[in-house]
């Protein structure tokens, strides 16, 4: 191994360090608590270790979401190839969307509800972004009709999931109807 190969090892281990780290910090205490002071001090590297590997907290929080995109993605496809049909993909999609936000609450606004420095819905986004969407698409694009554009109607989709995990998170829809609502937003998408 060349000490160039070690070397870009090394920084590719303290980047996953320092995205981890904050990723668990945010998830015990909230995004308040990632400070670049607080990450350096976590991961036991100064500050300027930190920012030879990103500008800032904002930055750390898009290589968060980046990753946590990635998460959703992976069950976004677990739950999509093991639904046994059209409607029942697309429920598990809804199902697993929702829960994901419900568990990871800080990771899924990293993603999400955060401003991040990040491109969506361009070119220059992301791969996990797009895989992220393109599960979604998989799941929303058999029940498009004709004339439908499913691009859009995935983005509608998704949208719905987000207003309800979001608006279900914050205690502005009650818990307990959850599942009802999933039922109907499925139901009238999937006809």
């Amino acid at each position: 191994m060349t000490i160039q190969t070690r070397r870009e090892r090394e920084r590719a281990e303290r980047e996953r360090l320092i995205v981890t780290a904050a990723r668990e910090l945010a998830e015990a205490e909230g995004w308040d608590a990632v400070t670049t002071r607080r990450l350096a001090a976590e991961i036991e590297y100064s500050q300027p270790v930190l920012y030879s590997h990103f500008k800032g907290k904002d930055a750390i929080m898009a290589a968060v979401a980046v990753q946590g995109c990635a998460d959703l993605a992976a069950e976004l496809r677990a739950a999509r190839t093991a639904a046994g049909g059209i409607r029942e993909s697309l429920a598990a999609v809804a199902q697993t969307y929702t829960s994901f936000a419900q568990r990871r609450p800080a990771l899924y606004d990293a993603m999400f509800t955060h401003l991040v420095d990040l491109p969506f819905a361009t070119e220059e986004a992301p791969a996990p972004l797009w895989d992220a969407f393109g599960e979604l698409l998989l799941a929303v694009e058999p029940i498009a009709a004709e004339g439908d554009d499913p691009g859009l109607l995935t983005e509608t989709f998704w949208a719905c999931l987000h207003g309800l995990a979001t608006l279900t998170r914050s205690g502005r829809l009650p818990e307990g109807a959850h599942e009802s609502r999933l039922a109907l937003l499925v139901g009238h998408f999937a006809g």
